[in-house]
């Protein structure tokens, strides 16, 4: 379904990704793993279309994505709800999940319908009640993390990027957005997940790619991988130190 072959990007001296090759799988939860500074948040601003690789190719289908934009993954059926809680707070909450769905001149969901399409969203995965007519701002920060989230969520992309959006939220709503995540890779979407609590990797992971110093160095199906296992691919001096201590 998605493939990425070969890409490179650097910053200055700095190489965020060094020929990195990864294959995705329509209908899997795809974990991105890798400590900060491995290259995963670089990958992930590649696939939302927010930079542009220095070398190397995306496709989809089997077809190279030449988007030079946000708005051109978006609309390929990319969407992605990052980990920055990117609102605007004096806006509804409603006006803040269909931010961008609508036309520059014209709105593409009639005035009418709007509340009601914000509340469908958020019913498929928030437990939390969210008012929807109250200034986003005004939200505490896991309330406002589901917006987000359902901001993503309304474009109805047939690849979704999650990137640590479970940080925040309390364990009704993380475990309702997991039985989500499920149901559309059940649908045959890509749901593409990157997060640092292995307890999230082992419940839904589908298939695994570990990142280290900007490089894949582990791709493929979970199979029998346990968390040590993940972790001495992930990070091989900390999984060194850990088993040094357990011993000691």
């Amino acid at each position: 379904m998605l493939d990425i072959a070969a890409i490179s990007k650097r910053y200055g001296e700095t190489i965020a990704l060094s020929d990195a090759t990864i294959a995705f799988r329509p209908g899997t939860i795809h974990t991105i793993l890798g400590e900060n500074g491995s290259g995963k948040s670089t990958l992930v601003k590649i696939l939302s279309g927010i930079v542009q690789p220095d070398s190397g190719t995306v496709r989809l289908d089997g077809r190279a994505i030449t988007g030079r934009n946000p708005a051109d993954f978006q609309a390929q059926g990319f969407a992605t709800a990052f980990q920055e809680v990117l609102i605007a707070p004096d806006r509804s909450v409603t006006d803040n999940i269909l931010l961008g769905l609508d036309g520059l001149w014209r709105r593409n969901i009639p005035r009418a319908r709007r509340r009601d399409r914000a509340a469908e969203v958020l019913a498929r995965f928030a437990r939390t009640e969210i008012p929807l007519d109250l200034p986003a701002g005004r939200l505490p920060l896991a309330a406002q993390q589901l917006v987000v989230l359902a901001r993503a969520v309304a474009r109805d992309p047939r690849i979704l990027i999650l990137d640590e959006i479970t940080a925040a939220l309390d364990f009704a709503d993380r475990e309702s957005v997991f039985a989500f995540m499920q149901r559309q890779a059940a649908e045959g979407r890509l749901i593409l997940f990157i997060t640092h609590r292995m307890d999230e990797v082992m419940a839904l992971s589908d298939d695994i790619s570990v990142l280290r110093s900007g490089r894949v160095v582990q791709s493929g199906p979970r199979g029998n991988a346990t968390p040590a296992d993940l972790l001495r691919v992930m990070a091989p001096q900390t999984a060194e130190e850990l088993r040094s201590h357990a011993h000691a």
